[in-house]
């Protein structure tokens, strides 16, 4: 028995030792070339700049609707694409260019519309997902919201 775990020992040792090559042998020029060309484009991305991060409503009335515009530049080098935006709330609607790409350089809307929930400050967030390095982007809009009829008498002290 024990001849034949050394027999199989030996086997198995000059099969390892006789399929080593050079690996450097085998490498092609060509396959070189397109992976670097692969690594140069995926350095290429899409950046998402915003003019603003957050928008505040300031005092508004209880179920009073409101909308605001966030505009976005690509400063990247490749197109943007925005494949989703989501609120953290129902009571809050992004509406963006879905899947259209934005080219370097060229600008973009985001609007937000809000429908006046809540009471007191309320502060809803944003997220927007596109092709960018970062992979999403968080937007925020903020309003002190007051009950119906009360909209001079609250508020927030400034």
């Amino acid at each position: 028995m024990k001849r034949v775990f050394v027999a199989l020992g030996v086997i198995s040792m000059f099969g390892f030792v006789s399929c080593k090559e050079k690996a450097s042998s085998k490498i092609e020029t060509a396959n070189i070339e397109v992976a670097a060309e692969r690594d140069a484009a995926a350095k290429n991305l899409p950046v998402m700049t915003f003019d603003k991060s957050e928008h505040d409503f300031g005092n508004i009335e209880q179920g009073t609707p409101q909308e605001t515009v966030f505009t976005f530049t690509n400063t990247g080098n490749a197109p943007l694409i925005i494949t989703n935006a989501t609120s953290s709330c129902g009571c809050t609607i992004p509406e963006y260019p879905k899947n259209k790409p934005i080219a370097p350089g060229e600008t973009g809307q985001l609007l937000v519309k809000f429908n006046g929930s809540g009471q007191n400050q309320v502060t809803k967030t944003i997220t927007v997902s596109a092709n960018t390095a970062k992979g999403s982007e968080l937007l925020r809009i903020k309003a002190f919201v007051n009950p119906k009829n009360a909209a001079n008498t609250l508020g927030p002290v400034k």
